[in-house]
């Protein structure tokens, strides 16, 4: 009775409870939006890892983040490819430089060395085969195509990356870094171009493949005894971008900037909701005292006060999941990164239904004690 009745109410009032429905859509695309964009952005320094098909990464003990790897040992690939469960193993080179155009100016740019076979394993999702093999040619390079503009070039056009001339090639997508501009080349060009990778035995990663994903856990514990933590670290791939994430999220200042942003957008939006909520429920005082003076026990009207709240959280809600999926498409057309994932948008969500419920039964705080006649005048 209690259901319908809140229901009915809901459907017959819905110009007093309209406000409150839209709130919550708004409070909703505002936390969601805002949680996306900032684990897109941390996620940007991770991009060598989520873009590449390697099961394994192998790198400098105590690495913070992906995009802060060092140089390891370039005999640690041979006591990789000593456990059975091995496939392959390849190289990954991360450098600096500074772009100059045709125009001048410096733009500082990560160098990204991969191989430039067809089935290589760096990059592999970022960079198309027929992409790859543009590589084969000496000091040519990829950039994404959203920063074609930023670098001052178009495809065929050359510049001067740390005084050594390159030619552009091609494009990737997807690969916009969050403060400079990633670019992608062979090994040898990077090594040309970076002297800090001018050695032959100076590996900034290795990226292992295995014969059966299920046995990385494994192979990774075979690996990560003292005696070879000193020398290398191995990760899954989930793992290192993971880390990647938390180091750029917490332990940087833009990442606590960030999130201290998003938690003043947070409470902003929580309180629109809440106020605009309460006001709805409160209007509606003199029908809920209606129901007191006929004999309704206040935890029936609780029941139908937080029911309505309910319904006008998930309507609102909706909305709110419907702006965000529009916010991502609009942002996937503009290559903003933008991480819309299952777990931003359960924990908003639940934030928000939170929000409504709270705010239906601190609406109905001042029914509690009153009086049914002094609140029917």
């Amino acid at each position: 009775m209690a259901v319908a009745l809140a229901r009915k109410t809901l459907i017959h009032e819905w110009r007093r409870f309209l406000p409150a429905i839209m709130s919550v859509g708004f409070s909703g695309v505002l936390i969601i939006v805002q949680g996306a964009l900032l684990l897109g952005i941390v996620g940007t320094n991770a991009l060598s890892v989520t873009q590449s098909r390697a099961d394994l990464w192998v790198g400098f003990p105590g690495t913070q983040s992906a995009d802060l790897g060092r140089s390891i040992d370039i005999g640690v690939s041979s006591e990789l490819l000593v456990d059975s469960r091995v496939a392959r193993v390849e190289p990954l080179l991360l450098g600096s430089g500074d772009w100059r155009g045709p125009r001048g100016g410096g733009i500082s740019v990560t160098l990204i060395g991969i191989e430039t076979r067809r089935d290589a394993l760096g990059l592999a999702r970022a960079v198309l085969p027929a992409e790859r093999a543009l590589l084969d040619e000496p000091a040519t390079a990829l950039v994404d195509d959203g920063d074609l503009d930023k670098l001052a070039t178009e495809i065929g056009g050359t510049a001067e990356i740390n005084g050594r001339r390159v030619r552009v090639v091609g494009t990737t997508s997807g690969m916009r870094a969050m403060g400079g501009v990633n670019v992608v080349v062979s090994l040898a060009t990077a090594r040309a171009i970076d002297r800090s990778l001018a050695a032959s035995d100076n590996v900034t990663y290795y990226l292992a493949s295995l014969h059966s994903s299920q046995a990385a856990k494994a192979v990774r514990a075979r690996f990560s005894r003292p005696e070879t933590r000193s020398r290398f670290e191995i990760w899954t791939a989930a793992d290192l971008a993971g880390r990647s994430v938390r180091y750029w999220l917490l332990e940087s200042g833009a990442g606590v900037g960030f999130i201290f942003a998003t938690a003043v957008a947070l409470l902003v939006g929580t309180l629109i909701t809440s106020q605009t909520l309460m006001a709805a429920v409160a209007a509606s005082t003199p029908q809920y005292a209606t129901l007191r003076a006929i004999g309704v026990p206040f935890p029936k009207l609780r029941r139908i006060v937080v029911e309505q709240a309910g319904w006008v959280g998930a309507i609102g809600l909706a909305l709110g999941l419907a702006g965000s999926l529009l916010a991502a498409v609009l942002a996937r057309l503009n290559g903003i990164p933008f991480a819309l994932g299952p777990g931003i948008m359960a924990l908003s969500g639940a934030l928000v239904l939170a929000v409504a419920l709270l705010a239906g039964l601190l609406a109905l705080r001042r029914l509690r004690h009153a009086d049914p006649a002094a609140l029917l005048r």
